[in-house]
């Protein structure tokens, strides 16, 4: 009965986040015009309300919400297979890594794959990055707390150079597109980039629920869950690259956004407790939530004006990391 309550509870957050992000923005939506105009559908905008609704406002909607659903559910499965909470896409350099396979084909023009190629770069980038630091991270067969953000250090200001040196090259009309898309943003979100990001992000989110019951025994330790019948690398190897594609699919279209897959994992364990079974879909709606509360705020806070979404995600992430950093060093978590 908690699991439906807190799932139930979440998708109505969504639903109604979604609601007063299709309403509010440079024009103002009223409520009562909104039934109609979702009614008429896209082939029916006739006015430029209804194209501004159906053209710039839903997609922008839907891409936040896939965006904010696969960041928190990478983020959870990190945190799973590390068996550590601070194992966040953004802090351990896994975002950075696969940003720049993303700013690589932004920068390049490359589309060999046609509209794939930037989310197949961001993936094969992202994996790398992952494999790195899953392997630097391990000591003794651990993964440390302090091995962790030492890596996640290095790494983010490796991809950090690498981006930069990217943009250095890029040509100077795009070179501000491409340093605002640095700080995350939905600025520019088309149907064509929900239909992307919405098949992958399907396809990771099913895995991922997959998943679940056995991520669940791994948390009991590789041992138990191996005595269990559980292939535990190949588990491990599953979970990590399921992450890795939902995070390279959110950066490929919304940049570096960061603190998500932290933030929201955290809130859902403290109320529902350490199942990955309710975690993993409680994550993906909280997500959704958090980056569309984010850009509502992003696009109001001042008028006519655009923020960055990760501005505001690293404001409420930084702090839950600290908070999370001394209660790990508290219990031993440091050695």
């Amino acid at each position: 009965m908690r699991r439906v309550i807190l799932l139930v509870v979440l998708a109505g957050a969504v639903a109604v986040t979604s609601v007063i992000s299709i309403m509010l923005g440079q024009y103002d939506l009223p409520l009562r015009d909104l039934p109609g105009i979702l009614a008429a559908g896209p082939t029916g905008a006739t006015d430029l309300t209804e194209s501004v609704v159906w053209q710039i406002r839903i997609p922008r909607v839907l891409l936040g919400l896939l965006v904010g659903a696969a960041l928190g559910v990478g983020g959870a499965l990190m945190q799973s297979v590390f068996a550590n909470p601070l194992a966040e896409p953004s802090v351990i350099g896994v975002t950075s890594g696969a940003g720049v396979g993303a700013a690589a084909a932004i920068v390049f023009g490359w589309t060999f794959l046609g509209t794939s190629t930037t989310p197949a770069l961001a993936f094969v980038s992202g994996l790398i990055t992952t494999g790195v630091v899953y392997a630097l991270s391990r000591f003794g067969g651990k993964i440390r707390v302090i091995n962790l953000i030492l890596v996640g250090i290095a790494v983010n200001a490796v991809a950090g150079a690498a981006i930069s040196f990217l943009v250095f090259l890029a040509p100077s009309t795009s070179r501000e597109e491409i340093v605002f898309w640095q700080m995350g943003t939905l600025n520019g979100a088309q149907w064509a980039h929900v239909s992307v990001v919405g098949v992958i992000v399907a396809v990771g989110l099913v895995i991922a629920l997959l998943l679940g019951r056995h991520l669940d025994v791994l948390s009991l330790g590789d041992r138990a869950a191996a005595h269990v019948g559980v292939n535990v690398g190949k588990l491990r190897a599953l979970a990590i690259i399921t992450a890795t594609l939902l995070t390279a699919a959110a950066v490929s279209y919304a940049g570096l956004i960061g603190f998500v897959g932290l933030i929201v994992p955290h809130i859902i364990r403290t109320v529902a407790g350490p199942s990955n079974h309710l975690i993993l879909p409680a994550s993906a709606l909280g997500g959704a939530v958090l980056i569309g509360l984010s850009d509502i705020v992003a696009r109001t806070i001042i008028p006519f004006v655009d923020l960055p979404i990760g501005i505001f995600t690293a404001l409420v992430g930084g702090p839950v990391f600290f908070i999370l950093l001394r209660r790990m060093t508290r219990k031993g978590g440091h050695a």
